[in-house]
């Protein structure tokens, strides 16, 4: 029989693994009209969890019902979202090793543009790569293949040149691309009252880890949408520092340990999310409802014993008692709980043998007892006048032998 512990770890790594899956899905499909069908379907699981817990059959009947067709409603309603959510899986095979960062130089003289493009109210996008491939999300656009500089960048989102309203794609110090088209985001909570450049660099945010610079033709202000997120800088000065950190993360350089520490900082509230659903099901379904057996030492406890007696010794001490229930219940089992209870009043009678039944062991109600072992104890007393210890209090009626 496996250990508890054995157990345990397995339903940790089975908990975390459908944690991450949760955890891809809600990144998916968080849009505003995903977001209210999530919460709707979430509403519907915590309904039939409570169903079920207490026993209102004919509801979580008809919740069963639902739930067979649930995976038909999830295409139809989440038909993109579900396509978006298995191009993040798949690119996580075609990650690139390396990436071809720009220099300093080159950096520094995208800042510049920027800035220069800011001042001027002049529309601009500009799309950094990261790890995953952006082909798939691009179209259109003219290859250019030239030298990152400030005065190109300038004449490229200049108003009067033909390209300016699409994105400008770099690669390392190159500009590879200029009046590419990009996927449009539906986050209307997160873009407000923004243009398509604004919609188009948070959708290209959504499904890889590029960097996409937007200049406001409107108001002149430089924004950032980066991992599914879209945020205004007070001033474009601030873009240096944002664009080195972006860098930094994709270096080589980067330490496994630094990939970790960030990945659980950023989302938290959405991984929360996701291992809190994942444990509700790990309770309410396999393997948290599956049947085990555990086996307990546990002390045997006298109660009730008669005023005017003392207990000198219980033979057995501990016994072994089998407890049958779901894995859920044993792992979240508090083992002080459990006792051995013996009622002691018919010591005053001379009894000294007692047998235990399941009655006898008190455990949880999700618990049940399936052996006790040995069921018989013996309790030796005495009584505190100092009379011989056995002997009865009070003769059986008709002088027969106590039981």
């Amino acid at each position: 029989m496996p250990s508890l512990i054995e157990i345990g770890i397995v339903d940790v790594l089975d908990v975390a693994f459908v944690a991450l899956l949760l955890y891809a899905a809600i990144v998916a499909l968080r849009t505003a009209r995903g977001g209210l069908v999530l919460a709707g379907i979430g509403i519907l699981l915590a309904a039939y969890v409570a169903a079920s817990q207490i026993g209102m059959q004919l509801t979580a009947w008809l919740f069963q019902g639902f739930f067979a067709i649930f995976v038909v409603i999830l295409v139809v309603v989440f038909q993109g979202e579900l396509r978006q959510l298995f191009e993040r899986i798949a690119v996580l095979g075609l990650r690139r090793g390396r990436v071809d960062l720009p220099s300093d130089p080159a950096a520094a003289a995208l800042v510049r543009a920027v800035a220069d493009l800011a001042r001027t109210h002049t529309g601009a996008l500009l799309v950094l790569e990261g790890h995953d491939p952006i082909e798939r999300h691009v179209e259109g656009g003219i290859p250019l293949d030239a030298r990152l500089s400030e005065p190109l960048l300038l004449s490229l989102f200049d108003k009067h040149s033909p390209g300016h309203d699409g994105a400008v794609i770099v690669r390392g110090d190159r500009l590879a691309r200029f009046a590419v088209h990009l996927p449009l985001s539906s986050d209307f909570a997160q873009l407000g009252h923004r243009g398509t450049r604004h919609s188009a660099a948070l959708g290209l945010a959504e499904r890889t880890d590029a960097l996409c610079v937007v200049v406001s033709e409107e108001r002149g202000v430089v924004s950032l949408a980066h991992a599914g997120r879209l945020r205004e800088l007070d001033r474009p000065e601030l873009l240096e520092p944002a664009l080195r950190a972006f860098l930094d993360d994709l270096s080589p350089r980067i330490t496994r340990r630094d990939v970790l520490l960030r990945s659980l900082r950023e989302r938290w509230l959405e991984k929360v999310a996701a291992a809190g659903i994942a444990l509700v099901l790990w309770v309410v379904f396999v393997p948290g409802a599956q049947t085990m057996e555990r086996a307990f030492e546990l002390p045997v406890q006298v109660d009730n014993l008669p005023p005017g007696f003392a207990l000198e010794r219980v033979e057995p001490e501990r016994v072994e008692v089998i407890l049958e229930g779901p894995r859920r219940a044993f792992f979240l089992l508090d083992e002080a709980t459990l006792a051995v209870e013996l009622d002691a009043p018919l010591v005053e009678l001379g009894r000294r043998s007692f047998e235990l039944s399941d009655a006898s062991v008190r455990v949880p109600e999700t618990l049940r007892v399936k052996d006790v072992d040995p069921r018989r104890v013996r309790l030796s007393v005495r009584r505190e006048n100092g009379a011989v210890p056995g002997a009865p209090a009070t003769p059986p009626a008709g002088g027969g032998q106590a039981p």
